[in-house]
């Protein structure tokens, strides 16, 4: 997704980077339309009048009267559409039951909120609903589309090609305007190498607001190759070269019928004065608000070469169905070179690419080529359902080359599909945590390697002035610290150093207070004293190692887990230089990424701090184990100490 570049470099990087109860339709009546004239006004135009899912939370629906093996109570809305609800008949009380849970009622417009429940009688018995116990909550909550968030997906065709030896290489950027006239950049796709036709497969989400009017501006750029190593968020966009321009109002995306609009585009400030610049197809869709995810790890067998002098570079594209018949591309794979038997690493996909387990997905394979234009190998199409069936029954799938004929069918090939490993798993977020009653607990890490200078030197990082004045340690100590600690009930915080010599010996991970059996001190001015005194005992050394100090905090995270405590860890770090164990690093955070742990790293100093950034991992780029397994989540935010002098820590 995100910092996902398709070319050498970035085509070959994997790119792994996810409402529950029953769906009930409406019946077909005569009069279940909203309005005719207003309904014909809209599809004449191809739009569709907006709806969106309500919320049903039902107790237990108890109708009394005459057996029947099928019940219909219905819900009744003053536009006079019904919707159904198929009751079960209890036969030892003769009670027809509604079972308690929750359901989805789709496609209702959001200016129906005005609704009661009736009971329409399939018979000409004294049915009634008994309403005592019965708990009817009708919400709108996060179904409301005035407050949704929608994913806009980007494709586009017939781009210019501004490069001579090869093809552009696109990038769009999308942005909102304002009513002064100014643009806000809402996000960037990834970079697409040499493609005129591209589908990107990172989305932009957008806050939709019913009410009001949102232009959206699209600029599309081509970004040399010498920038590839860059995220895209760090890319200077006088360095591309402008390819086109489209804009829209949000409205006219989500009203239109399939959600999919098309622009033309034109040069900057709609001068048109050159033409065939390129069409833009923009395609719309809720956010689904689930934290449901699944890992999955692909291998293939026996895959047809399509190279001449070596073997094929396969890789895996995979896109969703959507509901006006087209797909739109969710995740691919790393590539793997020369090799008709790849492996790749895992994916997590979560519900909002998958939309649900049903929801069919069409996996190609192709061979990759420098060029952009790689070939297809085969594809299958396959829902996750299906996948987690390839799993559990070792099976695997013959992939398909589709007939170059009309209404050929394709032909099998002897290339085929496996799932070497299926899991489902939940996303929990930090507010997911401290929303559900989790204590905050403060844990501290202090860089104590050579880099930051001598303490006595005033030029040091580490440097205690006499008149009181905090050097950047002890800043992001108390600006963070005070933040935190009203949220911990004990105010006993584990405190760490790293980097530095105690005991005659380096050490990567040791108690603050010099204590040899307890590592916490109390509240933020315990963690003040014992930094202060540590400088006075503690050696500067080396290298900037973060794994050891990671792995105790996921360790007492573990612990406290264990015990169903009900607890949740920010650990700061504080550091100034450049780690010397990155992969180590990201293999304790992918370890660490399903415990209640969140990682704070404030960089201090005028050091380089990129690594920092590929732990941050805001490029979109998830993090993997050195086995390949990716993160469960992001639980590291990087940020320098400007900003959390300036107020935007928290």
């Amino acid at each position: 997704m995100g910092g996902c570049f398709s070319d050498v470099r970035g085509g070959k990087q994997s790119v792994g980077v996810g409402l529950t109860g029953t769906t009930m339709y409406p019946i077909s009546t005569s009069n279940a339309t909203v309005n005719d004239a207003v309904d014909h006004f809209f599809r004449a135009r191809g739009f569709r009048q907006l709806f969106t899912p309500l919320e049903l939370k039902v107790g237990i629906w108890k109708i009394y009267g005459e057996f029947f093996d099928k019940r219909i109570c219905n819900l009744k809305f003053f536009d006079k559409r019904v919707f159904p609800l198929h009751a079960r008949c209890n036969p030892t009380s003769k009670m027809n039951m509604i079972p308690k849970g929750r359901y989805i009622l789709p496609n209702l417009d959001p200016a129906l909120y005005k609704i009661k429940v009736t009971n329409v009688p399939i018979s000409k018995s004294e049915d009634y609903l008994e309403m005592e116990d019965l708990r009817l909550n009708l919400t709108t909550g996060s179904c409301d589309p005035r407050k949704m968030e929608w994913s806009l997906s980007l494709s586009a065709s017939r781009l210019r090609d501004r490069d001579i030896l090869s093809k552009s290489d696109p990038m769009v950027v999308v942005y909102s305007k304002k009513r002064d006239g100014t643009l806000e950049e809402l996000g960037r796709t990834e970079v697409i190498m040499n493609s005129l036709d591209p589908a990107w497969i990172k989305k932009i989400t957008v806050a939709y607001h019913f009410e009001i009017v949102q232009p959206l501006i699209f600029h599309v750029y081509d970004v040399d190759t010498k920038y590839y190593n860059l995220p895209v968020e760090m890319l200077k966009l006088n360095d591309a070269e402008f390819l086109g321009e489209g804009s829209c109002v949000l409205s006219e995306i989500v009203t239109k019928q399939g959600q999919s609009l098309t622009l033309d585009l034109h040069n900057r400030n709609g001068n048109r004065g050159l033409k065939n610049l390129g069409k833009l197809t923009v395609h719309a869709e809720e956010t689904v608000a689930s934290r449901n995810a699944i890992e999955v790890k692909f291998y293939c067998s026996r895959l047809e070469n399509k190279d001449l002098f070596s073997k094929c570079d396969p890789f895996l594209r995979i896109s969703r169905i959507v509901e006006n018949g087209g797909s739109v591309p969710i995740c691919k794979t790393e590539v793997v070179d020369n090799n008709l038997n790849p492996i790749w690493r895992p994916l997590c996909l979560t519900m909002q690419q998958f939309v649900s387990k049903d929801n069919p997905l069409i996996i190609e394979c192709f061979d990759f080529n420098s060029s952009g234009n790689h070939v297809l190998i085969g594809n299958l199409q396959k829902s996750v359902a299906d996948l987690e069936k390839l799993h559990e029954q070792k099976t695997g799938a013959n992939f398909i080359l589709p007939s170059s004929a009309h209404h050929g069918h394709g032909k099998v090939l002897k290339g085929q599909l496996f799932v070497d490993h299926f899991s489902e798993k939940q996303l929990y977020s930090f507010i997911d945590y401290v929303s559900s009653g989790f204590e905050l607990n403060f844990m501290v890490a202090v860089d104590f390697t050579a880099s930051n200078g001598h303490p006595r030197d005033p030029d040091s990082l580490h440097y205690i002035d006499p008149s009181g004045r905090f050097n950047a340690y002890q800043q992001a100590i108390m600006e963070v610290g005070e933040v935190i600690q009203f949220y911990d009930s004990d105010r006993h915080f584990p405190a760490w150093g790293f980097g530095g010599v105690t005991n005659g010996a380096v050490s990567h991970c040791f108690n603050l207070n010099g204590s040899a059996s307890g590592v916490e001190v109390e509240g933020v001015q315990g963690i003040m004293a014992a930094y202060a005194s540590a400088l006075y005992h503690v050696g500067l050394a080396g290298p900037t190692l973060f794994g050891p100090v990671i792995n105790n905090a996921a360790e007492i995270a573990g612990q406290s887990l264990s015990c169903n405590s009900r607890k949740y860890f920010v650990l700061l770090i504080i550091t100034d230089g450049v780690l010397t164990d990155l992969q180590e690093t990201k293999d304790a955070l992918v370890r660490a990424s399903d415990l209640p742990l969140s990682i704070l790293i404030v960089g201090v100093g005028g050091a380089d701090f990129k690594q920092m950034e590929i732990l941050d991992a805001d490029n979109g780029c998830r993090l993997e184990s050195s086995t390949g397994r990716v993160v469960t989540r992001d639980i590291v935010q990087f940020v320098p100490m400007r900003e959390v002098i300036a107020g935007e820590l928290i």
